[in-house]
Protein backbone atom coordinates (compact mmCIF):
# COMPACT_ATOMS: atom_id res chain seq x y z
CA UNK A 1 0.00 0.00 0.00
CA UNK A 2 1.26 3.47 -0.90
CA UNK A 3 2.24 5.83 1.91
CA UNK A 4 -0.41 8.40 2.66
CA UNK A 5 -0.26 11.87 4.17
CA UNK A 6 -3.37 12.96 6.05
CA UNK A 7 -4.27 16.65 6.07
CA UNK A 8 -5.37 17.78 9.54
CA UNK A 9 -8.05 20.34 8.65
CA UNK A 10 -11.60 19.23 7.94
CA UNK A 11 -12.59 21.39 4.96
CA UNK A 12 -16.04 22.82 4.41
CA UNK A 13 -15.74 21.75 0.78
CA UNK A 14 -13.34 19.81 -1.43
CA UNK A 15 -13.67 20.43 -5.16
CA UNK A 16 -12.78 17.68 -7.63
CA UNK A 17 -11.67 19.31 -10.88
CA UNK A 18 -10.76 22.93 -11.54
CA UNK A 19 -12.37 23.85 -14.82
CA UNK A 20 -14.73 26.84 -15.16
CA UNK A 21 -17.37 25.34 -12.81
CA UNK A 22 -15.17 24.87 -9.75
CA UNK A 23 -13.20 28.00 -10.66
CA UNK A 24 -16.46 29.95 -10.38
CA UNK A 25 -17.09 28.27 -7.01
CA UNK A 26 -13.59 29.21 -5.83
CA UNK A 27 -14.34 32.83 -6.78
CA UNK A 28 -17.59 32.76 -4.81
CA UNK A 29 -15.76 31.31 -1.79
CA UNK A 30 -12.97 33.90 -2.04
CA UNK A 31 -15.41 36.80 -2.23
CA UNK A 32 -17.52 35.46 0.64
CA UNK A 33 -14.45 35.11 2.86
CA UNK A 34 -13.29 38.64 2.01
CA UNK A 35 -16.66 40.30 2.66
CA UNK A 36 -18.41 38.25 5.36
CA UNK A 37 -17.93 38.64 9.09
CA UNK A 38 -18.75 34.95 9.59
CA UNK A 39 -16.05 32.29 9.89
CA UNK A 40 -14.37 31.75 6.53
CA UNK A 41 -15.35 28.86 4.29
CA UNK A 42 -12.45 26.44 4.11
CA UNK A 43 -12.05 25.00 0.62
CA UNK A 44 -9.54 23.15 -1.51
CA UNK A 45 -9.66 22.12 -5.16
CA UNK A 46 -7.84 19.20 -6.79
CA UNK A 47 -7.03 19.23 -10.51
CA UNK A 48 -5.43 16.38 -12.45
CA UNK A 49 -3.89 18.67 -15.08
CA UNK A 50 -0.52 20.28 -14.30
CA UNK A 51 -1.93 23.78 -14.94
CA UNK A 52 -5.21 25.45 -15.74
CA UNK A 53 -6.58 24.77 -19.21
CA UNK A 54 -9.98 24.72 -20.89
CA UNK A 55 -10.48 22.98 -24.25
CA UNK A 56 -7.00 23.97 -25.37
CA UNK A 57 -7.22 21.66 -28.38
CA UNK A 58 -10.07 23.79 -29.80
CA UNK A 59 -8.64 27.28 -29.28
CA UNK A 60 -8.92 27.84 -33.00
CA UNK A 61 -7.99 31.26 -34.32
CA UNK A 62 -11.13 33.23 -35.13
CA UNK A 63 -13.52 30.92 -33.21
CA UNK A 64 -15.82 32.92 -30.95
CA UNK A 65 -17.74 32.11 -27.80
CA UNK A 66 -21.42 31.21 -28.10
CA UNK A 67 -22.21 32.87 -24.79
CA UNK A 68 -22.21 36.61 -24.09
CA UNK A 69 -19.23 37.95 -22.12
CA UNK A 70 -21.50 39.09 -19.28
CA UNK A 71 -22.16 35.42 -18.50
CA UNK A 72 -18.68 35.12 -17.08
CA UNK A 73 -17.63 33.35 -13.88
CA UNK A 74 -18.97 35.99 -11.50
CA UNK A 75 -21.07 38.83 -12.95
CA UNK A 76 -24.55 37.16 -12.96
CA UNK A 77 -24.02 36.31 -9.27
CA UNK A 78 -22.18 39.48 -8.24
CA UNK A 79 -22.25 42.34 -10.79
CA UNK A 80 -19.47 44.22 -8.95
CA UNK A 81 -17.10 41.27 -8.71
CA UNK A 82 -13.42 41.93 -9.39
CA UNK A 83 -13.36 38.55 -11.16
CA UNK A 84 -15.68 39.59 -13.99
CA UNK A 85 -14.76 39.80 -17.66
CA UNK A 86 -14.90 43.61 -17.64
CA UNK A 87 -12.36 43.92 -14.75
CA UNK A 88 -10.17 41.45 -16.67
CA UNK A 89 -10.30 43.69 -19.77
CA UNK A 90 -9.47 46.73 -17.65
CA UNK A 91 -6.53 44.94 -16.03
CA UNK A 92 -5.21 43.95 -19.46
CA UNK A 93 -5.58 47.48 -20.86
CA UNK A 94 -8.15 46.45 -23.49
CA UNK A 95 -11.43 47.67 -22.04
CA UNK A 96 -11.86 50.65 -24.38
CA UNK A 97 -10.70 48.62 -27.37
CA UNK A 98 -13.23 45.90 -26.54
CA UNK A 99 -16.02 48.48 -26.23
CA UNK A 100 -15.10 49.87 -29.64
CA UNK A 101 -15.16 46.33 -31.00
CA UNK A 102 -18.95 46.33 -30.38
CA UNK A 103 -18.88 42.61 -29.64
CA UNK A 104 -20.90 40.55 -27.17
CA UNK A 105 -19.09 37.33 -28.03
CA UNK A 106 -15.31 37.38 -27.46
CA UNK A 107 -12.97 35.00 -29.18
CA UNK A 108 -12.42 31.65 -27.55
CA UNK A 109 -8.73 32.49 -27.20
CA UNK A 110 -9.55 35.68 -25.28
CA UNK A 111 -12.09 33.99 -23.02
CA UNK A 112 -9.56 31.27 -22.22
CA UNK A 113 -7.11 34.01 -21.29
CA UNK A 114 -9.77 35.49 -18.99
CA UNK A 115 -10.32 32.10 -17.31
CA UNK A 116 -6.56 31.68 -16.86
CA UNK A 117 -6.36 35.20 -15.41
CA UNK A 118 -8.97 34.22 -12.79
CA UNK A 119 -7.25 30.92 -12.05
CA UNK A 120 -3.90 32.63 -11.40
CA UNK A 121 -5.54 34.73 -8.69
CA UNK A 122 -6.81 31.64 -6.90
CA UNK A 123 -3.77 29.36 -7.03
CA UNK A 124 -3.67 29.32 -3.23
CA UNK A 125 -6.87 27.24 -3.29
CA UNK A 126 -5.91 24.56 -5.84
CA UNK A 127 -3.49 21.65 -6.05
CA UNK A 128 -2.64 20.96 -9.69
CA UNK A 129 -1.31 17.59 -10.74
CA UNK A 130 -3.44 15.77 -8.16
CA UNK A 131 -5.81 13.01 -9.26
CA UNK A 132 -8.63 11.87 -6.96
CA UNK A 133 -8.51 8.10 -6.44
CA UNK A 134 -11.41 7.38 -4.09
CA UNK A 135 -13.40 8.63 -1.11
CA UNK A 136 -14.02 6.93 2.22
CA UNK A 137 -16.86 7.73 4.64
CA UNK A 138 -16.01 8.66 8.22
CA UNK A 139 -18.70 7.63 10.70
CA UNK A 140 -19.27 9.29 14.06
CA UNK A 141 -22.28 8.46 16.20
CA UNK A 142 -23.87 6.36 13.48
CA UNK A 143 -23.75 9.04 10.78
CA UNK A 144 -21.19 9.93 8.15
CA UNK A 145 -20.04 13.38 9.25
CA UNK A 146 -17.30 13.85 6.65
CA UNK A 147 -15.27 11.95 4.07
CA UNK A 148 -11.64 11.18 3.42
CA UNK A 149 -10.80 12.02 -0.20
CA UNK A 150 -7.70 10.18 -1.39
CA UNK A 151 -5.69 11.88 -4.15
CA UNK A 152 -2.46 10.94 -5.90
CA UNK A 153 0.26 13.51 -6.53
CA UNK A 154 1.06 12.78 -10.17
CA UNK A 155 4.56 14.22 -9.84
CA UNK A 156 5.77 12.28 -6.80
CA UNK A 157 3.31 9.39 -6.81
CA UNK A 158 2.52 10.00 -3.14
CA UNK A 159 -1.03 9.88 -1.84
CA UNK A 160 -2.64 12.73 0.07
CA UNK A 161 -5.84 12.37 2.08
CA UNK A 162 -8.07 15.42 2.45
CA UNK A 163 -10.88 15.54 5.00
CA UNK A 164 -14.04 17.35 3.90
CA UNK A 165 -17.63 17.82 4.98
CA UNK A 166 -18.73 18.36 1.37
CA UNK A 167 -17.42 17.24 -2.03
CA UNK A 168 -18.16 19.21 -5.19
CA UNK A 169 -17.59 17.16 -8.33
CA UNK A 170 -16.80 19.12 -11.49
CA UNK A 171 -14.85 16.69 -13.64
CA UNK A 172 -16.29 17.92 -16.93
CA UNK A 173 -17.24 15.90 -19.99
CA UNK A 174 -15.47 13.04 -21.73
CA UNK A 175 -15.04 12.99 -25.55
CA UNK A 176 -17.55 10.71 -27.28
CA UNK A 177 -16.32 8.64 -30.24
CA UNK A 178 -18.71 6.94 -32.69
CA UNK A 179 -19.37 3.25 -32.16
CA UNK A 180 -16.76 1.17 -33.93
CA UNK A 181 -14.33 4.07 -34.36
CA UNK A 182 -11.85 4.00 -31.48
CA UNK A 183 -9.20 6.68 -31.30
CA UNK A 184 -5.83 5.95 -32.89
CA UNK A 185 -2.89 7.82 -34.37
CA UNK A 186 -4.98 8.97 -37.36
CA UNK A 187 -8.50 8.76 -35.91
CA UNK A 188 -8.96 11.54 -33.39
CA UNK A 189 -11.60 13.45 -31.46
CA UNK A 190 -12.02 17.16 -32.18
CA UNK A 191 -11.14 18.06 -28.57
CA UNK A 192 -7.43 17.55 -29.36
CA UNK A 193 -7.45 19.00 -32.90
CA UNK A 194 -4.70 21.61 -32.55
CA UNK A 195 -2.40 19.23 -30.68
CA UNK A 196 -2.98 16.51 -33.29
CA UNK A 197 -2.23 18.88 -36.15
CA UNK A 198 0.99 20.03 -34.52
CA UNK A 199 2.07 16.43 -34.10
CA UNK A 200 1.19 15.60 -37.68
CA UNK A 201 3.30 18.34 -39.22
CA UNK A 202 2.49 20.16 -42.45
CA UNK A 203 4.50 18.20 -45.02
CA UNK A 204 2.51 16.30 -47.60
CA UNK A 205 -0.94 17.00 -46.13
CA UNK A 206 -3.47 16.40 -48.88
CA UNK A 207 -6.80 15.39 -47.35
CA UNK A 208 -8.75 15.62 -44.08
CA UNK A 209 -12.11 14.07 -43.18
CA UNK A 210 -14.27 15.66 -40.47
CA UNK A 211 -17.27 13.77 -39.07
CA UNK A 212 -20.03 15.76 -37.36
CA UNK A 213 -22.71 18.40 -37.89
CA UNK A 214 -22.29 20.72 -34.90
CA UNK A 215 -20.40 23.91 -34.15
CA UNK A 216 -17.11 22.14 -33.39
CA UNK A 217 -17.27 20.18 -36.65
CA UNK A 218 -17.91 23.31 -38.70
CA UNK A 219 -15.11 25.20 -36.90
CA UNK A 220 -12.65 22.38 -37.60
CA UNK A 221 -13.66 22.29 -41.27
CA UNK A 222 -13.22 26.05 -41.49
CA UNK A 223 -9.82 25.94 -39.76
CA UNK A 224 -8.46 23.13 -41.93
CA UNK A 225 -9.66 24.77 -45.14
CA UNK A 226 -8.03 28.08 -44.20
CA UNK A 227 -4.83 26.69 -42.70
CA UNK A 228 -3.91 24.07 -45.32
CA UNK A 229 -4.45 25.70 -48.73
CA UNK A 230 -3.18 22.65 -50.64
CA UNK A 231 -5.37 20.10 -48.83
CA UNK A 232 -8.86 18.79 -49.49
CA UNK A 233 -11.32 18.92 -46.60
CA UNK A 234 -14.24 16.47 -46.58
CA UNK A 235 -17.12 17.14 -44.17
CA UNK A 236 -19.36 14.15 -43.42
CA UNK A 237 -22.71 14.44 -41.64
CA UNK A 238 -26.06 12.67 -41.63
CA UNK A 239 -28.09 15.82 -42.28
CA UNK A 240 -28.68 17.56 -45.60
CA UNK A 241 -26.68 20.48 -44.31
CA UNK A 242 -25.56 22.30 -41.19
CA UNK A 243 -28.52 23.47 -39.08
CA UNK A 244 -28.60 27.00 -37.72
CA UNK A 245 -28.34 27.54 -33.97
CA UNK A 246 -31.32 29.31 -32.44
CA UNK A 247 -29.96 32.17 -30.36
CA UNK A 248 -33.07 34.34 -30.52
CA UNK A 249 -34.03 36.17 -27.30
CA UNK A 250 -37.03 34.05 -26.35
CA UNK A 251 -35.28 30.75 -27.08
CA UNK A 252 -32.33 31.92 -24.99
CA UNK A 253 -34.56 31.96 -21.94
CA UNK A 254 -33.90 28.24 -21.68
CA UNK A 255 -30.48 29.30 -20.32
CA UNK A 256 -31.85 31.68 -17.66
CA UNK A 257 -31.14 30.86 -14.00
CA UNK A 258 -34.86 31.05 -13.18
CA UNK A 259 -35.55 28.40 -15.84
CA UNK A 260 -33.72 25.89 -13.65
CA UNK A 261 -36.51 26.24 -11.06
CA UNK A 262 -39.23 25.41 -13.58
CA UNK A 263 -37.22 22.56 -15.06
CA UNK A 264 -36.32 20.97 -11.72
CA UNK A 265 -39.88 20.91 -10.40
CA UNK A 266 -41.38 19.59 -13.67
CA UNK A 267 -42.30 15.93 -14.25
CA UNK A 268 -39.71 13.97 -16.24
CA UNK A 269 -41.98 13.89 -19.30
CA UNK A 270 -42.04 17.70 -19.34
CA UNK A 271 -38.28 17.87 -18.85
CA UNK A 272 -37.76 15.54 -21.80
CA UNK A 273 -40.07 17.66 -23.95
CA UNK A 274 -38.24 20.88 -23.03
CA UNK A 275 -34.87 19.35 -23.89
CA UNK A 276 -36.26 18.20 -27.23
CA UNK A 277 -37.87 21.57 -28.00
CA UNK A 278 -34.69 23.52 -27.31
CA UNK A 279 -32.03 21.12 -28.54
CA UNK A 280 -31.46 23.48 -31.49
CA UNK A 281 -30.04 26.09 -29.12
CA UNK A 282 -26.99 23.93 -28.41
CA UNK A 283 -26.79 20.45 -29.97
CA UNK A 284 -25.69 19.69 -33.55
CA UNK A 285 -26.21 23.28 -34.64
CA UNK A 286 -23.89 25.94 -36.06
CA UNK A 287 -23.74 29.75 -35.95
CA UNK A 288 -25.34 31.13 -39.08
CA UNK A 289 -22.34 33.33 -39.93
CA UNK A 290 -20.10 30.28 -40.14
CA UNK A 291 -22.65 28.35 -42.20
CA UNK A 292 -22.86 31.19 -44.70
CA UNK A 293 -19.06 31.53 -44.87
CA UNK A 294 -18.56 27.84 -45.62
CA UNK A 295 -21.31 27.94 -48.25
CA UNK A 296 -19.68 30.99 -49.84
CA UNK A 297 -16.39 29.16 -50.12
CA UNK A 298 -17.82 26.01 -51.67
CA UNK A 299 -19.82 28.11 -54.15
CA UNK A 300 -16.69 30.07 -55.10
CA UNK A 301 -14.76 26.83 -55.61
CA UNK A 302 -17.43 25.55 -57.96
CA UNK A 303 -17.13 28.80 -59.85
CA UNK A 304 -13.35 28.58 -60.21
CA UNK A 305 -13.28 24.84 -60.82
CA UNK A 306 -10.81 24.16 -57.99
CA UNK A 307 -12.78 22.24 -55.39
CA UNK A 308 -11.04 21.61 -52.05
CA UNK A 309 -14.07 21.76 -49.76
CA UNK A 310 -16.41 18.79 -50.08
CA UNK A 311 -19.64 18.07 -48.22
CA UNK A 312 -20.90 14.49 -47.91
CA UNK A 313 -24.41 15.10 -46.63
CA UNK A 314 -26.90 12.42 -45.55
CA UNK A 315 -23.85 10.24 -45.01
CA UNK A 316 -21.91 8.50 -42.29
CA UNK A 317 -18.50 6.93 -41.73
CA UNK A 318 -18.74 3.15 -41.79
CA UNK A 319 -15.12 2.37 -40.98
CA UNK A 320 -11.62 3.79 -40.71
CA UNK A 321 -8.54 1.64 -41.35
CA UNK A 322 -5.24 3.22 -40.35
CA UNK A 323 -2.24 2.77 -42.63
CA UNK A 324 1.43 3.61 -42.23
CA UNK A 325 0.91 7.20 -43.38
CA UNK A 326 -2.81 7.84 -43.16
CA UNK A 327 -6.27 6.37 -42.75
CA UNK A 328 -8.74 4.88 -45.26
CA UNK A 329 -12.16 6.28 -44.42
CA UNK A 330 -15.24 4.53 -45.84
CA UNK A 331 -18.14 6.96 -46.25
CA UNK A 332 -21.63 5.59 -46.84
CA UNK A 333 -24.39 7.62 -48.49
CA UNK A 334 -27.46 6.75 -46.40
CA UNK A 335 -30.24 7.00 -49.05
CA UNK A 336 -28.45 4.81 -51.62
CA UNK A 337 -26.06 2.76 -49.52
CA UNK A 338 -23.26 3.67 -51.92
CA UNK A 339 -19.82 3.75 -50.31
CA UNK A 340 -16.72 5.79 -51.09
CA UNK A 341 -13.27 5.28 -49.63
CA UNK A 342 -11.18 8.36 -48.96
CA UNK A 343 -7.45 8.08 -48.26
CA UNK A 344 -6.89 10.80 -45.66
CA UNK A 345 -4.11 11.93 -43.41
CA UNK A 346 -6.48 12.43 -40.48
CA UNK A 347 -10.08 11.63 -39.55
CA UNK A 348 -11.40 14.07 -36.94
CA UNK A 349 -14.58 13.05 -35.12
CA UNK A 350 -16.46 16.10 -33.84
CA UNK A 351 -19.05 13.84 -32.26
CA UNK A 352 -19.63 15.56 -28.95
CA UNK A 353 -19.11 14.65 -25.33
CA UNK A 354 -20.69 12.51 -22.65
CA UNK A 355 -20.91 13.19 -18.93
CA UNK A 356 -18.66 11.02 -16.80
CA UNK A 357 -20.25 8.98 -14.02
CA UNK A 358 -19.92 11.37 -11.06
CA UNK A 359 -20.02 8.46 -8.60
CA UNK A 360 -17.02 6.69 -10.12
CA UNK A 361 -14.57 8.52 -7.85
CA UNK A 362 -16.55 8.18 -4.64
CA UNK A 363 -15.86 4.59 -3.61
CA UNK A 364 -17.93 3.55 -0.59
CA UNK A 365 -19.50 7.01 -0.36
CA UNK A 366 -21.30 6.40 -3.66
CA UNK A 367 -23.25 3.49 -2.15
CA UNK A 368 -25.21 5.94 0.03
CA UNK A 369 -26.22 8.20 -2.88
CA UNK A 370 -29.54 7.83 -4.67
CA UNK A 371 -30.20 7.26 -8.37
CA UNK A 372 -33.46 7.66 -10.27
CA UNK A 373 -35.30 5.07 -12.36
CA UNK A 374 -32.92 5.69 -15.28
CA UNK A 375 -29.87 5.13 -13.10
CA UNK A 376 -28.95 8.81 -13.06
CA UNK A 377 -28.08 10.76 -9.90
CA UNK A 378 -31.11 12.07 -8.02
CA UNK A 379 -30.10 15.69 -7.57
CA UNK A 380 -31.82 18.24 -5.33
CA UNK A 381 -32.43 21.81 -6.47
CA UNK A 382 -29.27 23.04 -4.71
CA UNK A 383 -27.19 20.51 -6.73
CA UNK A 384 -26.75 18.24 -3.70
CA UNK A 385 -27.21 14.55 -4.50
CA UNK A 386 -30.01 12.92 -2.53
CA UNK A 387 -28.59 10.40 -0.07
CA UNK A 388 -29.36 8.07 2.81
CA UNK A 389 -30.18 9.87 6.07
CA UNK A 390 -26.98 8.60 7.66
CA UNK A 391 -24.87 10.51 5.12
CA UNK A 392 -24.60 14.01 6.55
CA UNK A 393 -21.61 14.84 4.37
CA UNK A 394 -22.74 16.44 1.13
CA UNK A 395 -21.96 15.53 -2.48
CA UNK A 396 -22.67 18.33 -4.99
CA UNK A 397 -22.54 18.13 -8.77
CA UNK A 398 -21.35 20.76 -11.23
CA UNK A 399 -22.36 19.01 -14.43
CA UNK A 400 -24.02 15.63 -15.08
CA UNK A 401 -27.33 17.29 -14.11
CA UNK A 402 -28.99 17.95 -17.46
CA UNK A 403 -31.70 15.42 -16.59
CA UNK A 404 -32.54 17.31 -13.37
CA UNK A 405 -31.54 20.95 -13.96
CA UNK A 406 -31.75 21.44 -17.70
CA UNK A 407 -29.65 22.26 -20.70
CA UNK A 408 -27.26 24.62 -18.86
CA UNK A 409 -25.75 21.71 -16.91
CA UNK A 410 -22.57 21.55 -18.99
CA UNK A 411 -22.62 25.11 -20.35
CA UNK A 412 -21.16 28.40 -19.09
CA UNK A 413 -24.47 30.29 -19.04
CA UNK A 414 -25.41 29.48 -15.45
CA UNK A 415 -21.97 28.77 -13.99
CA UNK A 416 -21.71 31.86 -11.77
CA UNK A 417 -25.22 31.57 -10.32
CA UNK A 418 -24.82 27.83 -9.70
CA UNK A 419 -21.62 28.52 -7.76
CA UNK A 420 -23.52 30.94 -5.52
CA UNK A 421 -26.31 28.43 -4.99
CA UNK A 422 -23.93 25.65 -3.99
CA UNK A 423 -22.03 27.95 -1.64
CA UNK A 424 -25.32 29.16 -0.13
CA UNK A 425 -26.40 25.57 0.48
CA UNK A 426 -23.12 24.65 2.16
CA UNK A 427 -23.31 27.75 4.37
CA UNK A 428 -26.92 27.08 5.32
CA UNK A 429 -26.16 23.50 6.37
CA UNK A 430 -23.04 24.59 8.24
CA UNK A 431 -25.19 27.02 10.21
CA UNK A 432 -27.84 24.43 11.02
CA UNK A 433 -30.24 24.99 8.11
CA UNK A 434 -31.38 22.51 5.49
CA UNK A 435 -29.83 24.01 2.37
CA UNK A 436 -31.89 24.93 -0.64
CA UNK A 437 -31.69 27.86 -3.04
CA UNK A 438 -32.32 31.43 -2.00
CA UNK A 439 -33.89 33.86 -4.47
CA UNK A 440 -31.31 36.57 -3.75
CA UNK A 441 -28.49 34.31 -4.92
CA UNK A 442 -30.49 33.36 -8.02
CA UNK A 443 -31.05 37.03 -8.90
CA UNK A 444 -27.34 37.73 -8.60
CA UNK A 445 -26.76 39.06 -5.10
CA UNK A 446 -23.24 40.18 -4.24
CA UNK A 447 -20.80 37.83 -2.59
CA UNK A 448 -21.26 39.49 0.77
CA UNK A 449 -25.01 38.92 0.51
CA UNK A 450 -24.90 35.15 0.16
CA UNK A 451 -27.51 34.15 2.75
CA UNK A 452 -26.45 32.30 5.87
CA UNK A 453 -29.70 30.38 6.07
CA UNK A 454 -30.72 29.92 2.46
CA UNK A 455 -34.09 28.33 1.92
Amino acid sequence: MEAQRMENEILDMLGVGFGPSDLALAIAVQEHNEESADPPVTARFLERKPAFGWHRGMLIEGATMQVAFLKDLATPRNPVSRFGFVPYLHDQGRLIDFINHKCFYPSRVEFHDYLTWCARRLEHLVDYGHEVVTARPVTEGGVVTHVHVVARDLTSGAQVVHRARNIVIATGLAPRMPDGLPQGARVRHSSTTLDDLRGLGADGLQRFVVLGAGQSAAEVVDHLHRSYPAAEVHAVFSRFGYSQADDSPFANRIFDPATVDAFHQAPQTVRDTLLEYHANTNYSVVDVDLIEELYRRTYEERLTGRARLHFHNVSTVDSAAETADGVDVTVRHLPTGRTTTLRAHLLICATGYRPADPFALLGQVGASLHRDEAGLPRVERDYRVAADARLEAGVYLCGATEHSHGITSSLLSNTAVRAGEILGSVLARRNGGHGGVNAEVRRGAGAGQVPMSAG
